[in-house]
């Protein structure tokens, strides 16, 4: 049990992770990650989506005809989705405007739909649960880390406060990443890096 939830962790982190290796989400990459505050709600709402609803999904995998499977996991997906939205709306309501729609479109995330179908349709709803979770999370770092130097390198703070060398007028803050190509370039070079490290391990690995 240990071993296969090892697995699953390694998975959804590294090996088969999201965004460099499956190349799931991208509309996200390029919405939400010119601001590290937003990157961190918006994961967090995937996180708490991907996880109950494909839990949700396991839950349910032997009630639902298979000839209606999507419809249902759609609906799944839309409740978690709306409970997000209207606690956002309710308890911080100037994130859900700076976020705009797309908190609604998580719904249309590929993570979503793809974790439900290939793990929580087929698998027990703890399992499916840490699945869902350990790739959503393995797609937040990720993401983490491109708002990071977006918002670092093109406006010169980090969570909306000054970075000291990056903030004076000795540096020419690089206003691209802060524009949509910026999220694809930064996206780029760390699916190079990551890619070219997971590579090696694999030819070194016995």
């Amino acid at each position: 049990m240990q071993t296969q939830t090892r697995k699953i962790m390694q998975d959804g982190v590294w090996q088969n992770n999201p965004i460099f290796v499956q190349v799931l989400g991208i509309c996200s990459t390029l919405a939400v990650t010119n601001l590290v505050a937003n990157t961190l709600v918006m994961c967090a709402a995937l996180i708490f989506t991907v996880s109950f609803s494909s839990a949700t999904v396991s839950i349910l995998r032997q009630l639902t005809p298979r000839n209606i499977r999507m419809m249902v996991e759609t609906l799944i997906m839309a409740f978690y989705v709306i409970i997000v939205d209207v606690v956002l709306k309710a308890y911080w309501p100037d994130m859900s405007r700076s976020l705009g729609p797309y908190v609604g479109l998580i719904i249309t995330n590929c993570i979503v739909m793809g974790r439900c179908e290939a793990y929580g349709i087929s698998n027990p709803p703890g399992r499916a649960f840490v699945d869902g979770f350990f790739n959503s999370l393995g797609y937040t770092y990720i993401l983490l880390i491109i708002a990071t130097f977006r918002e670092i390198l093109g406006m010169g703070t980090f969570l909306g406060l000054a970075v000291p060398f990056f903030s004076g007028p000795h540096w020419d803050k690089w206003i691209i990443l802060v524009m949509p190509p910026g999220a694809f370039f930064v996206l780029g070079i760390l699916t190079w890096i990551f890619r070219t490290i997971q590579f090696r391990k694999e030819k070194t690995s016995p």
